[in-house]
């Protein structure tokens, strides 16, 4: 049997009360500012909250009167059912009730405690209404949960809306000015000499972009009276006083690029290159040399995706020509642009490779790390000076393979030959390292031109001359100028296409602007697209042209020509 189940009263554990202590206890008290109740609470109204009423009570007028307008107009159709002429009273229609629904009224009370006054029984347009309406519906829904702001968010709203009305006036005025300067006014030639001597440069640079503006819609913007050629002698002769170059040097530049391009590239020529140093592969690792210098308290980076040995350098706490890393040959000061050439011949261990412009030995040096010291590298320079800086760099890498000469390149094959590749870094005009030396800007002129592309040509004539076209892995030319001259770039490699048996080849170069097919009325030829040009404004290096070109045979009486074209060039040179 089971348990009796305990149903006595006595047996059964009596629940007691609270005990003496608490009872003698009083109820808690709370201060006054909690005890209010409900119904004595006041709900406090913001600003927000008195605009919305007051846009209800608007709207319920407005209904008013629609409604009043409209029984007046069933009225009147009653009574003149002949008139065909419906008047409409402040534009609304029956279809306005449609979408008029009544809504509740609240009491609202100003800060002195009065009732709101209602509005005039002036009735507002249609868009204001419609704007009403579709606003009511989300301040409702925000006036449920409406609380009283702090004085930091008032401030913040009448801060947006400050910013905001000055944001409109600002635009307004833009689109002001845009259709006040639709048209230039074109200057008179005493206001432009006037203005030379005292030029405000801000000043000359608004009225540059204006003309450019105007060319760029010449059709449109223009002056009546004005031609393009006489905007354009504008255009150059304030670009000259602006950045103070001279007009044979500016007008090839206006040529040479579009409208939109021809402030980018002046104002890069007058930002210097960064530094950059290229690695030795024949004593160090690029890893390992920018890790030593970063010790020293060189802000080092690598230079870019398209080289394994540049490295670019930001700022230095010791000097870089100085460095114990320097002086022991892991690296060399070089332009990034001067690794292109090297980059595009492309040298292979065991050939034979001349350099025929050589100094100082920056070129030299790189194209022997490539060969890692096999095969022979002959460097060449016509000024002797200049020949014994190759030495001291050649010395310092620890190139063994390169023998250093003094001859004068329009006539090295005379001397020597059978080289399997050869580079030509021909002296020129130097328009594409302006930063490095402004004085170009005004020194140079058309004979100067004249002067740098005849010796290009005798330079590149006799590197095809010296080059044996049967090699089995060379037979290549490279030819390349810090110019951006078409005269010294393009011209030359037609030069040397038409006269010699070459013909042009890709670079092999991963970046790069295409040659020019045809400039200005000039027809080059169609394999001109394979060279390279670079400029400051678009590749952060030093203007540049880099062509390659193949040797694939021999014809009878070049040697004929090219000794008549030396002494023609001689005679052109000499006077």
């Amino acid at each position: 049997m089971g348990r009796r189940k305990i149903t006595d009263e006595k047996t059964v554990k009596q629940i007691r009360g609270p005990g003496r202590k608490a009872k003698k206890q009083g109820e808690p008290t709370f201060p006054k500012e909690l005890i209010q109740t409900k119904s004595t609470e006041k709900k406090k109204v913001s600003s927000r909250g008195k605009q919305r009423a007051r846009k209800r009570l608007q709207k319920e007028e407005l209904k008013q009167t629609i409604k009043k307008k409209t029984k007046l107009k069933t009225t009147t159709k009653r009574q003149s059912d002949d008139d065909d002429e419906e008047e409409q009273i402040n534009g609304y229609t029956d279809e306005n009730q449609q979408w008029l629904k009544p809504k509740k009224k609240k009491e609202l009370f100003d800060n002195n405690g009065t009732e709101e006054e209602p509005m005039d029984d002036d009735v507002p347009l249609n868009d204001e209404f419609n704007e009403m309406e579709s606003t009511s519906e989300e301040e409702e829904d925000d006036e449920e949960n409406d609380e009283p702001k702090l004085d930091i968010e008032k401030q913040s709203k009448k801060l947006r809306e400050k910013q905001r009305q000055v944001k409109e006036r600002s635009e307004q005025e833009l689109l002001t000015n845009i259709q006040q300067q639709e048209k230039v006014q074109f200057p008179s030639g005493q206001e432009i000499t006037k203005e030379v001597p005292q030029a405000d440069l801000q000043l000359l640079m608004h009225r540059i972009r204006e003309v450019i503006n105007v060319l760029n819609d010449f059709k449109n913007k223009r002056e009546i009276n004005r031609s393009r050629k006489e905007y354009i002698d504008l255009l150059k002769q304030d670009l000259c006083n602006y950045y103070s170059y001279n007009d044979f040097l500016m007008n090839k530049i206006i040529e040479l690029f579009p409208l939109a391009e021809i402030i980018d590239f002046l104002e890069a020529n007058e930002v210097q290159r960064p530094v950059t140093i290229r690695t030795n592969t024949l004593k160090t690792r690029r890893r390992d040399l920018a890790q030593a210098l970063i010790n020293r308290g060189v802000n080092v980076d690598p230079l870019d995706k398209w080289t394994k040995v540049g490295l670019v350098i930001y700022n230095s706490q010791v000097p870089i020509g100085a460095t114990p890393e320097y002086l022991s040959g892991h690296y060399m000061i070089q332009g990034a642009s001067s690794f292109l050439p090297v980059m595009a011949l492309a040298p292979q261990p065991n050939e034979r490779i001349l350099d025929m412009c050589a100094a100082p030995g920056g070129k030299t040096t790189y194209i022997g790390s490539l060969m890692r010291n096999s095969g022979i590298l002959v460097a060449n320079d016509a000024n002797k000076d200049r020949a014994k800086a190759i030495i001291g760099n050649t010395h310092r890498l620890g190139l063994t393979n390169t023998i250093v000469t003094n001859l004068d390149g329009r006539h090295f094959s005379e001397h020597m030959g059978g080289f399997d590749r050869c580079l030509v870094d021909a002296p020129c005009s130097g328009t594409g390292v302006i930063a490095k030396d402004p004085a170009v800007k005004n020194c140079k002129d058309e004979k100067d031109i004249q002067r740098c592309f005849t010796a290009q040509r005798q330079l590149l004539l006799n590197a095809i001359d010296s080059i044996n076209e049967s090699s089995i892995t060379g037979g290549y030319i490279v030819y390349s100028t810090c110019s951006i001259l078409t005269e010294e770039n393009e011209a030359v490699i037609q030069y040397a296409l038409n006269n010699r048996p070459v013909k042009l080849v890709e670079t092999g170069l991963e970046f790069g602007v295409e040659g020019f097919t045809n400039f200005k009325g000039t027809s080059f030829h169609p394999l001109m697209k394979y060279c390279r040009r670079y400029y400051p404004h678009l590749h952060n290096l030093d203007g540049f042209f880099v062509a390659k070109l193949k040797k694939y045979s021999i014809k009878q009486g070049h040697k004929k020509e090219s000794e008549t074209t030396q002494k023609k060039t001689d005679q052109i040179t000499d006077d």
